[in-house]
């Protein structure tokens, strides 16, 4: 398990059981009112809204959630878990049907009214509905990238991602056939998808002897690398990946390697780019 699988476990493990504590909660605990106010008053307990109280070390986007009498969701919950999602100004949380005494929500809020299986108390939407929900307020590609991300880091299985979609319109269906969870990153299942627009044939995560694995192998010649500053700023990681693109270009391959940012910012010029280079063919 990579790193990054295991710190996006690890987020997942403190966010989706998060839960806030009520006074009569608190009560049943006997912790007195003048304890309780020993408690917030030193910052151990942290008062959202009246009769509700949570860990302040709890995520900020929680204890926003939590402050509105909602659930963290959607594409929120995924970007708090480390799910691929776009960066997104508002917070998306999930509010009950027939919930009442739900307090005003700014521009920034968008609020998804659904019943849920989750406890009164739980900060945090089920998983599987935030994964549903996100696919109807991402774009079919960006939807892709999420369920590919959540997949390849464990956090849903094959039933997992069946679930997601029965849950959602038949529109959606034609969506499944598109997922890979071997895809380590959003960009990557972006081009992915480019490519297959394109016609081209694609391997993923593909073992190149003398070269190691790449993420994307097309039309049996050209590489496809999808950096991002992450994971290649520093001169050792551009060394080895200078070496890595002599080794292929050794072996008859062709390297090119579309920046994240581009890939999310200017995707149809960075379609168009790659489709000029795949015009040229494979060298002779």
């Amino acid at each position: 398990m990579s790193n990054t699988s295991l710190q996006v476990r690890e987020n997942a493990a403190l966010i989706l059981p998060a839960t806030f504590l009520s006074t009569e909660a608190l009560r049943s605990r006997g912790i007195t009112q003048r304890q309780l106010g020993e408690l917030t008053g030193s910052g151990r307990l942290l008062r959202v809204r009246r009769g509700r109280y949570v860990d302040p070390r709890l995520s900020p986007l929680l204890i926003s959630a939590a402050a509105l009498g909602a659930r963290l969701d959607c594409i929120s919950l995924l970007s708090a878990l480390g799910v691929f999602v776009r960066e997104c100004a508002e917070v998306h949380v999930q509010l009950e049907m027939g919930a009442s005494r739900v307090p005003p929500r700014g521009s920034h809020v968008i609020g998804h009214w659904r019943r849920s299986s989750r406890g009164a108390c739980d900060l945090a939407a089920d998983l599987i509905e935030a994964l549903a929900q996100a696919c109807r307020c991402q774009s079919p590609r960006d939807a892709i990238a999420s369920l590919d991300s959540a997949w390849h880091h464990g956090l849903v299985d094959k039933e997992g991602v069946a679930a997601v979609f029965a849950r959602l319109p038949r529109r959606f269906r034609r969506l499944r056939p598109l997922l890979d969870k071997s895809a380590e990153s959003g960009p990557e299942t972006l081009v992915r998808l480019m490519l297959r627009m394109l016609g081209c044939r694609v391997e993923t995560q593909v073992e190149i002897e003398g070269v190691g694995r790449v993420d994307l192998l097309v039309d049996g010649w050209l590489i496809v690398e999808c950096d991002s500053r992450a994971h290649h700023s520093s001169w050792q990681e551009r060394k080895r990946d200078m070496r890595r693109d002599l080794a292929a270009a050794a072996r008859g391959y062709t390297t090119v390697r579309p920046l994240a940012e581009d890939i999310l910012t200017i995707p149809e010029q960075t379609q168009e780019l790659l489709k000029r280079v795949i015009s040229h063919g494979p060298r002779r």
